[in-house]
């Protein structure tokens, strides 16, 4: 008979059109990586989806704000899918997924649709906004608790909340990746260690 699934939490760090998945289990002090993967977000069917504000920029207001909808709908299915897949797979292995964790931006609220269509600054802003909602929203519909910490600050919140240095941190975030090897870039050990906060009950910033 099968024992008791053992926790987890899954951890994103967005980029347009893509994003780095890791999942951590374990104890929270001493978490292993159980899963690595890169989850495609846009739909390549739609010609301007992987930078949609972009793309709506040039249109005229209804058009834009149209297309928008239509490249929101497709992300938030393909996050749904690609974070549902990951669930699946570690539950097969043993895991219960608890968490959706995922670094995020500034955290400004953006003004309405036709300010930032006026703002190539603020184009750039809301297409990680628009990312980030998708996944967050993925994991809500996957029924796990949503944890998200200010990338900007993300080591020297989770040496706080761990009592170590943000060096040693460091140290030990590069070492969750020894076992599975490359790739173990910035952006798998940003989704590791926002997941591993997760993990070990980090109230979430969002």
């Amino acid at each position: 008979m099968p024992g008791p699934l053992r926790r987890a939490a899954i951890g994103f760090r967005s980029h347009s059109g893509w994003a780095a998945l890791v999942a951590v289990g374990g104890p929270p002090r001493s978490p292993e990586v159980i899963d690595r993967r890169r989850i495609e977000t846009c739909d390549p069917s739609v010609r301007g989806s992987k930078q949609p504000y972009h793309a709506a920029e040039p249109l005229d207001f209804a058009a834009g704000e149209a297309f928008l909808k239509r490249c929101a709908a497709s992300t938030e299915r393909l996050s749904r899918q690609a974070l549902r897949s990951a669930i699946d797979d570690l539950h097969g292995a043993g895991y219960r997924i608890d968490y959706c964790a995922l670094t995020l931006g500034s955290g400004r609220p953006l003004p309405e649709l036709r300010a930032v269509l006026a703002s190539h600054a603020l184009i750039h802003t809301a297409e990680g906004e628009f990312y980030r909602d998708a996944l967050a929203e993925a994991g809500r519909a996957c029924g796990l608790k949503i944890c998200g910490v200010a990338e900007k600050k993300l080591y020297e919140r989770a040496a706080a909340h761990f009592a170590t240095t943000p060096e040693e941190l460091e140290r030990r975030v590069s070492a969750l990746g020894k076992p599975i090897g490359p790739p173990w870039s910035q952006d798998q050990k940003y989704a590791a260690l926002v997941a591993w906060l997760a993990l070990a009950n980090y109230p979430s910033e969002r």
